[in-house]
């Protein structure tokens, strides 16, 4: 099972390279990123010891599509796509924040909601919910983005604009861009059979002080979909929801008694069960975009990669 979980390109006119939990990303002469979705799977806030196959080309292609069914109401940083991996866009400043928003609440809302806590980021959650219920109106629950390795933490809107991380003026548009993103993606999942429960944006300046959507959009690692059809009967009887998320990993791993927590150990993936996760995200792709995934050459992903970029940059 070919995958490519690192790269350590050298590219013309490269002036750095920064490696997240899952992409790489490439400055090319202070002008343009690069960035290079692996098959990295991150899960806890903690990259798994091998790649799921595709993963990095469903990723990059999903939230290529996302941003041109969102470019109209959102600015966004993207340009090109030369590569199934790969996307480059303008170079941007981004904010040390994710804008979560939330629909229902479920994951970790619901993980914090059953040890009685009722305050989420300073926004309050209503008595008598059950997990998976939907929320009166969905509520933005902040993180700081975590470098590799750490944990990403909840912040309030408060906090972000106390501690300086976001101005008042620019986080009034984070918020703004957070609702109308999230609204657009409810609509493109209804359309699909789809419930868009949560999700988280990030944002970056370009260098003339444009607000633009930077990394991904309304993909399986950054959302949690569940299927609309039998959502309500599922609730009324207490059951699980069908999801379409990499929650699926992360019950995995819990079951596994994996949470990211100190002194646990990550669950060996056999072959078999990353091709069944690589099997799901191909799934996913497919329900959320409404088109058949078409698997890339990955006989050498990253002569393939690397070809590409070069043909591009020339």
């Amino acid at each position: 099972m070919n995958t490519i979980t690192d790269t350590n390109f050298n590219f013309p006119g490269q002036k750095s390279l920064y490696k997240g939990k899952v992409r790489a990303v490439y400055n090319i002469n202070d002008n343009e990123l690069v960035m290079v979705a692996t098959d990295r799977l991150s899960a806890f806030d903690v990259v798994m010891p091998k790649g799921i196959p595709y993963k990095g080309q469903i990723l990059n292609q999903i939230a290529t599509k996302m941003m041109d069914a969102t470019k109209d109401i959102v600015p966004n940083w993207l340009t090109a796509t030369p590569d199934p991996n790969v996307a480059v866009g303008h170079l941007c400043e981004p904010f040390k924040v994710e804008m979560v928003i939330r629909g229902y609440m479920s994951g970790h809302a619901a993980r914090e909601y059953k040890v009685g806590k009722r305050i989420l980021c300073s926004v309050a959650m209503p008595e008598g919910m059950k997990e998976n219920d939907k929320f009166p109106n969905p509520i933005i629950t902040p993180a700081t983005k975590a470098e590799m390795g750490d944990h990403d933490e909840d912040i309030s809107r408060d906090d972000i604009l106390k501690r300086g991380i976001v101005s008042e003026e620019d986080y009034v548009v984070l918020e703004d861009y957070t609702r109308k993103l999230f609204q657009r993606g409810t609509e493109i999942a209804a359309s699909r059979g789809l419930i868009l429960v949560d999700t988280k944006y990030e944002f970056g300046k370009t260098k003339d002080g444009k607000i633009v959507l930077i990394d991904e959009i309304h993909t399986p690692d950054s959302s949690r979909y569940f299927y609309a059809d039998g959502y309500q009967e599922r609730q009324e009887k207490g059951e699980a929801q069908k999801q379409l998320s990499k929650e699926f990993v992360r019950q995995w791993l819990i079951a596994n008694d994996f949470q990211g927590l100190e002194g646990q150990t990550v669950p060996i993936m056999s072959d078999e069960y990353i091709q069944s996760v690589s099997d799901r995200y191909i799934e996913l792709y497919e329900n959320i975009t409404g088109e058949t995934f078409v698997k890339a050459d990955v006989s050498n992903i990253e002569k393939r990669i690397e070809a590409n970029v070069l043909a591009y940059l020339k």
